[in-house]
């Protein structure tokens, strides 16, 4: 298939952009950068240095033909769409509706979102399936699930299917040490518990440790990166294959308290990493878990790579790998 990437220099993209290749499609890439890395994309794909606000530019792009689409360009923080509703909304929304609409005008209408269970809130039950309601409680989740509206709107008036993936905690690196997490500033605990280990950080602050958990620790549903491309793939080979679009929760269906993540992570680099411990934050369950048994049954997946110790061994590398690279 030739396919289109957009967002495809970011951490979860640039994966996905990786396994297209490793299967022989043809790929191009769109991203402006802003978070996403030109060399994190493979010299195999079509890079194009560009945001999707512009519309001209998503014009002639789109009139190459491509089989689908697979949109990842979001702006991502909690705490920061807070604080700046209108980058998020901005971006999120507006220039995703740019891109449905070059999409409509140039007849591509086969579409994977990058969505979240963010676009959930306070979870009224756990595990989380699809019939959970949606009531997002931040402005990212929030435009994530305007998204997805725009998009049930979008396939009743022009056609346009589409598969929504819903992730939880997304979480590892490349096998191969090649790719891995380098957000800025970094706010996934993985990467920042890494960071303790390897001198970049003096300690990982823990905010909480008195939640109704086995060990007081908020517990949430960590997915390795490659489990997650691998679905997005599943997806996209479904939808061109019975047009059937839909919503998914993609999850490995096990929690892992903070505590573990900490425990797992100094028994596999032998480095021993301090903690501080802080008050609760606002809004943060005190569990999130997925139930992905409907994308097992419709899609056809099965994520490999849940095991905690495999996801943070992954990391592990990567970080090693990439700290030598910046010395």
């Amino acid at each position: 298939m030739n396919i289109l990437v957009v967002g495809g220099a970011g951490y979860i993209g640039s994966h996905m952009v990786k396994l297209l290749i490793e299967e022989k499609h043809d790929v191009t890439v769109i991203d402006n950068l802003s978070n996403g890395h030109r060399d994190a994309i493979s010299k195999d794909a079509v890079f194009i240095l560009g945001d999707i606000n512009n519309r001209s530019l998503l014009d002639k792009i789109l009139s190459e033909n491509f089989n689908a689409v697979i949109h990842f360009a979001s702006f991502i923080q909690v705490g920061e769409s807070i604080d700046k509703p209108s980058k998020y909304y901005n971006n999120n929304v507006t220039n995703s509706l740019n891109l449905l609409d070059a999409m409509i005008q140039s007849n591509c209408k086969t579409l994977i979102f990058s969505s979240t269970a963010a676009l959930f809130g306070e979870p009224e039950y756990i595990p989380i399936d699809e019939k959970h309601p949606c009531k997002p409680i931040n402005p990212y989740g929030q435009s994530k699930w305007m998204v997805e509206k725009i998009l049930n709107d979008y396939e009743k008036a022009y056609n346009l299917k589409h598969i929504s993936l819903r992730y939880f905690n997304a979480a590892g690196a490349a096998g191969d040490a090649s790719l891995g997490e380098r957000h800025s500033p970094e706010t996934h605990l993985i990467p920042l518990v890494l960071q303790v280990a390897t001198k970049q950080r003096t300690e990982i602050t823990v905010f909480g440790d008195d939640y109704e958990t086995p060990d007081g620790t908020c517990i949430r549903d960590y997915i390795h990166v490659t489990d997650l491309c691998s679905a997005h793939l599943l997806a996209l080979k479904k939808l061109i294959k019975d047009g059937q679009s839909g919503a998914y929760n993609l999850g490995n269906g096990n929690g892992f308290s903070v505590k573990e993540v900490i425990n797992s992570a100094q028994s596999i680099t032998e480095q021993e990493i301090k903690v501080k411990i802080a008050s609760r934050r606002t809004g943060d369950p005190a569990r999130l878990v997925a139930d992905s048994t409907l994308a097992k049954k419709e899609l056809g997946w099965n994520p490999s790579h849940s095991d905690l110790h495999q996801i943070i061994s992954d990391s592990w590398q990567w970080e090693l790998s990439s700290k030598k690279h910046n010395e």
